[in-house]
């Protein structure tokens, strides 16, 4: 039986002792049943809350669209359809008046 890697230091040389799992690079002890595998993003908005899939947000800055001269204003609403882990534009939203587009996370506010 493989032992995943240590979620501290990512070491590979796990081993198992009774119902823990240790890693004997950093000493981290663990029980892998009580560990949930998150993979969903943590993206927060302008004021620190945290954002999740469906979640209505108001713009807080006017923002210019990239290659038109349409201006996105400030307390524009918008739905977030899926929250990305990207480095920029987190959020894909569906912004009121102008369509589908993504959107940077620290330009709006939870509604």
């Amino acid at each position: 039986m493989s032992c995943p890697p240590c979620p501290k230091c990512n070491s590979e040389y796990v081993y198992q002792d009774q119902s823990q799992l240790i890693c004997p690079e950093c000493a981290y002890e663990w029980d892998p049943s009580e560990i949930e595998e998150d993979d969903t993003p943590q993206v927060k908005d302008a004021n620190g809350t945290l954002l999740v899939d469906g979640d209505k947000v108001t713009v807080v800055k006017d923002l210019k669209i990239k290659g038109s001269s349409q201006v996105i204003k400030i307390g524009t609403k918008a739905l977030v359809r899926r929250v990305l882990d990207k480095k920029d534009h987190e959020l894909d939203c569906k912004v009121d008046g102008v369509g589908e587009m993504m959107v940077t996370a620290k330009f709006v506010k939870k509604a």
